[in-house]
């Protein structure tokens, strides 16, 4: 398995197939297990063996299929799957600190996740520090010998800021830190978060893992040691886990996440390229060269992704076009086969205080664009004339 490629490895990692040798994994739809003798029971309880399970809320099947065909894809040694990827996030951070402990962050983040950071970790007096994601010597100065964490978004939710992976890691190390990312804007098809150095990965597969807008999901990926010995406890006993039919929509998902990720991602550069030309509105993406780090983007992923910005000015400008567009929908998902615009301004980063969103780049005229499966010609002429 170990000399396969991604989507090889999409197709046929993790399968557990039942007495009936399925060809489409199975879904086991049941919430508890059945022992032979009460000596079993007693046994699976002090120690679980290759492939058993106790409680759903525990562990699955179908989730645990999930879980090593993520953790494949990622080249983890192990995933934990959640309820949703705000599930990811919190498990992620919340299971290994304590009051006390010293968290350094990117400040560019989703709202769900800044929330987080400063509401929740500070209640429980983990102390944080916020940093512009993109300046490694702000990195350097907030990082210290009794840090126990950094996070960051590899690309920034919703202005598109790349975060050096590679350089965080290693200043986040020489600490002694361990460094999770937030990778949904990479993709697992782009990401290569882990051979940068990153310790744990998080994932809202609600995003371009299901990609089709069924279910919520998320997980946390990093080694079998933080997994099973860090996260589980915690996520078993908090009760975040995912339920068996939405891993199953999410092996499914994995099956072809790569070809309409890579066909989403040459869309959004097309899209993005020619409104650029066109100039008529301020455009953000990470695979045009007039983005800040492009070159950084090119080198950590090898493509700028499926979202782009655009800013039309004023809310009332932004508005105006948001309701004219006849393609692409208005929500706040993205990594849909459907493109999808969002508002970031008055909904995902709707609570911030307008001076927050201002340092941030959430202006009032900024839109954000998940580009989706359908015809690039027909969004850039959805776009262009809804910006007319």
């Amino acid at each position: 398995m170990e000399n396969w490629n991604k989507r090889t490895k999409a197709v046929h990692t993790g399968i557990r197939r039942s007495q009936y040798g399925e060809v489409s994994e199975a879904i086991f739809m049941t919430q508890g297990f059945v022992y032979d003798t009460a000596e079993a029971a007693e046994a699976r309880f002090i120690k679980t063996g290759p492939d058993e399970f106790i409680y759903a809320r525990y562990g699955n099947p179908t989730v645990a299929m999930f879980e090593d065909r993520i953790a494949a894809l990622e080249g983890t040694e192990d995933g934990f799957a959640t309820a949703s990827g705000m599930a990811a996030v919190h498990g992620a951070l919340v299971s290994m600190l304590k009051a006390g402990d010293h968290v350094v962050s990117a400040r560019a983040l989703f709202g769900s996740c800044l929330y987080i950071l400063e509401e929740v970790l500070t209640r429980y007096g983990v102390e944080v520090t916020f940093v512009d994601g993109t300046d490694l010597a702000a990195w350097k100065a907030a990082i210290r010998p009794d840090t126990k964490a950094v996070f960051f978004e590899s690309i920034s939710n919703p202005t598109l800021e790349v975060v050096d992976i590679k350089a965080v890691c290693d200043l986040a190390h020489a600490q002694g830190a361990t460094v999770i990312v937030d990778n949904v804007f990479s993709t697992p098809v782009f990401s290569d978060a882990v051979a940068l150095g990153a310790d744990v990965i998080v994932y809202s597969a609600t995003k371009h893992i299901d990609g089709q807008g069924r279910a919520l999901g998320g997980v946390i990926l990093g080694t079998r040691e933080f997994i099973r010995g860090t996260v589980e406890p915690f996520m078993k006993h908090t009760g975040g886990s995912m339920s068996p039919f939405t891993a199953w929509l999410m092996v499914k998902g994995i099956e072809t996440m790569d070809l309409r990720v890579r066909a989403q991602a040459a869309s959004a550069l097309q899209v993005a390229s020619a409104l650029a030309a066109d100039g008529t509105v301020r455009v953000i993406y990470p695979g045009l060269p007039a983005h800040p780090q492009h070159a950084l983007t090119q080198a950590q992923m090898g493509s700028g992704g499926t979202v782009m910005a655009i800013d039309a000015g004023t809310k009332e400008a932004a508005f105006a076009l948001l309701n004219t567009l006849k393609i692409f929908t208005i929500s706040n998902n993205l990594g849909d086969a459907k493109s999808i615009a969002t508002h970031p301004a008055t909904t995902t980063h709707q609570r911030l205080p307008d001076d927050v969103k201002q340092t941030l780049g959430i202006t009032p005229g900024l839109i954000r664009l998940s580009i989706g499966l359908e015809d690039a010609d027909d969004l850039l002429n959805d776009l262009r004339a809804a910006i007319g």
